[in-house]
């Protein structure tokens, strides 16, 4: 086991992918030379050379657009989007292309396509650099759309996605990219948990918290804030935002019978909405209170110094487990201040 950020493990995981099959070349505005933004791709295009790791002009639709044009010649492209806002002009190319060939086809065509997204907030960037625009992808049939939270599930989600026929959206949450942990560089993809696997990041008996990407360390915090309590958390890190793994999310919730979903996202038709509506469906007989949703507020992404304000927080989730604890102060209306979990103090 090797200890790498969650940067260096998907940097790791690319390197992985461009040694075992010549096919496979990534492609992105400032990738090559300069190793990306985040440097997440440093090194890359000295090792393997400037005709696998490409920079590209400064045009979102024409480097997804070429590299569909590669798919369909056989080779296994992986873009970069600079940032999770500069998606959107190659948004057309996406669901119009790259999400219907396949089925346009009747499935002679395939799109082993991988689009790397550095996601959500959290480092003080500027407009247009911190957005959570996942739910657009998840609702787009067609799509794989995956999050890692863990340098681990970075370093083998990445391979996986890439030897996947099925196009890839892949959210990087930027601001774990500095976060550490233990990555097994030998990982065998063969024995890893299949892509579309939910994880069980921790288990407990009293709530179940349900999140994704960033969200899921917040998740974490709140479960050991929460232990303190004597609150037993259950913490599903779902990993595949499309498909969503029903499965292990529901049978967490019927054994505590009480669930929060949070993301950074915007609330309204968000992952938490979807969520919640497939719990309620297949869980209503084991719940215990009404489902709870900890989201960001719908509004377009605010500058960076209220980000803070916007990001779910620990004393959110909290107050939402309170909620379905049915621990709310006598009189105390939703979102308002109480003591209980957290010791106290307005939310």
């Amino acid at each position: 086991m090797t200890a790498l950020t969650l940067g260096s493990a998907i940097n790791a995981g690319l390197a992985k992918a461009l040694e075992r099959d010549e096919k496979v070349l990534l492609m992105g505005e400032d990738i090559g030379a300069l190793g990306g933004v985040f440097r997440v791709t440093d090194g890359l295009q000295q090792r393997f050379g400037a005709q696998r790791v490409v920079d590209t002009p400064l045009a979102e639709a024409g480097i997804v657009g070429t590299a569909v044009g590669l798919a369909l010649r056989g080779y296994r492209p992986v873009v970069e989007i600079q940032f999770d806002g500069f998606v959107y002009p190659a948004f057309d190319q996406i669901v119009c292309q790259v999400a219907k060939l396949h089925y346009r086809s009747n499935g002679r065509i395939r799109m082993p396509l991988v689009i790397r997204i550095p996601w959500a907030g959290g480092v003080g960037a500027a407009e247009h650099h911190s957005e959570s625009p996942e739910a657009y992808f998840a609702h787009t049939a067609g799509l794989r759309v995956v999050a890692p939270s863990t340098p681990q599930d970075a370093y083998v989600m990445l391979q996986q996605a890439v030897a996947s026929d099925d196009p890839v959206v892949f959210f990087e949450p930027k601001r774990l990219y500095h976060s550490k942990g233990e990555v097994d560089l030998d990982a065998d993809l063969a024995d890893a948990p299949p892509l579309h696997l939910a994880r069980v990041a921790r288990e407990g008996t009293d709530a179940t918290i349900v999140t994704y990407g960033a969200q899921v360390r917040t998740a974490l915090d709140a479960a050991l804030a929460a232990e303190d309590e004597g609150v037993s958390l259950e913490v599903i890190d779902l990993r595949s935002l499309s498909p969503i793994d029903m499965n292990t999310v529901a049978a967490s919730v019927r054994k505590t019978g009480r669930v929060v979903v949070t993301h950074e996202a915007a609330r309204q038709a968000g992952m938490g909405a979807e969520l919640i509506a497939s719990i309620t469906e297949q869980c209503f007989e084991y719940l215990e209170a009404p489902p709870q949703r900890v989201t960001g507020h719908d509004i377009p992404y605010p500058p960076s110094k209220l980000e803070k304000h916007h990001v779910p927080d620990l004393d959110r989730v909290l107050h939402a487990v309170d909620r379905v604890l049915e621990r709310d102060a006598p009189g105390t209306a939703p979102g308002g201040s109480h003591a209980s979990i957290v010791g106290g103090g307005a939310r």
